[in-house]
């Protein structure tokens, strides 16, 4: 693709719907989908939109982190879920670089953190306070952690850094990495039939409280340089000792060039903007209700006609 594409690797053009009138390439627009379901139910949405307007679609799999490197380089064209906490880092790095640019942002406030459900707090009512937590460690045990407690982080390619935050706070406790989306919230329902203590990786918008009611820990407040700078934070030798941004941004991402290269779709791109119960909605019809994403997708389009029918407006 980017030996088709990097013709036209200008940079993006500022467009209205009044002025909107070249055509879109007739080259497939690659979007990248991950492994968490409102990503891959969103990407297969906007996909069904664009097709709607007559481009060609492609999706690729793509690690979650190294997704910008390709959107910068223009292999792929866009990404629809940006979350500060995950892929702030990654994001900004390949903005420095150059070939991709911040395309907006959703109309969602996003929190990622360590997370328990409300009959956790039972057995240790001094939560949400991280330092209860750690105070509570015994409780959270496994065979596989010995006497420190388990964390059931997300997947390892989601670069959380809780270990490193462990470590930084000396908490006791072990992390041991989810294969998938699916694994925690499956250890969540294991949980729940016994109401055993856990203590997960969990992240909003997502259809889990709705399902499930509980609470993120509150770790030390995260700030600017928190994992860069040791001298920052509470442990003046180690960085990670804060918790994840609590009011995180949900953006959206393309390629420099898609702009001239289907300037209507992109036109289309700069006006999506899910809200938190839109995206958990997206979730849930995958995770609850069992759908296949492509599915979920058209059955979320067809619902919410009244949502995305005005972003295409003006376009030709």
């Amino acid at each position: 693709m980017r030996r088709i594409l990097k013709m036209g690797a200008a940079a993006a053009v500022a467009l209205t719907p009044a002025v909107v009138s070249a055509q879109d390439s007739r080259d497939p627009i690659v979007i990248a989908t991950h492994n968490w379901s409102s990503q891959i139910v969103m990407t297969y949405a906007v996909g069904q939109i664009f097709e709607s307007m007559g481009n060609n679609v492609e999706y690729v799999s793509t690690d979650s982190q190294a997704v910008y490197e390709s959107i910068r380089l223009g292999d792929v064209a866009l990404e629809l879920e940006v979350w500060e906490g995950a892929f702030g880092v990654a994001f900004n790095e390949a903005l420095s670089k150059g070939g991709i640019h911040d395309a907006g942002d959703h109309n969602a406030t996003t929190r990622e953190d360590w997370w328990y459900p409300t009959w956790t707090k039972d057995s240790c009512p001094g939560l949400p306070s991280w330092e209860a937590l750690n105070d509570c460690a015994a409780l959270f045990a496994t065979p596989e952690t010995g006497d420190k407690g388990r964390f059931l982080g997300g997947p390892v390619d989601w670069l959380k850094n809780d270990a490193e935050r462990v470590e930084a706070l000396g908490m006791d406790f072990v992390v041991v990495n989810a294969g998938s989306a699916a694994a925690l919230w499956a250890e969540v329902a294991a949980a729940e039939k016994t109401q055993r203590p856990v203590v997960i990786f969990n992240w909003t918008p997502n259809f889990v409280e709705a399902v499930w009611p509980g609470e993120f820990v509150e770790f030390p407040e995260y700030f600017d340089g928190c994992k860069d700078d040791a001298s920052l934070g509470p442990n003046p030798d180690m960085t990670y000792d804060c918790g994840n941004p609590a009011n995180g941004y949900l953006k959206k991402a393309a390629w420099d060039g898609m702009a001239e290269n289907w300037p209507n779709a992109y036109e289309v791109l700069k006006r999506i903007s899910f809200t938190n119960p839109q995206i958990a909605e997206m979730a849930k019809l995958v995770d609850v209700d069992e759908m296949e994403p492509e599915d979920a997708a058209t059955l979320w389009l067809e619902d919410n006609k009244d949502v995305w029918q005005p972003w295409l407006q003006g376009v030709s």
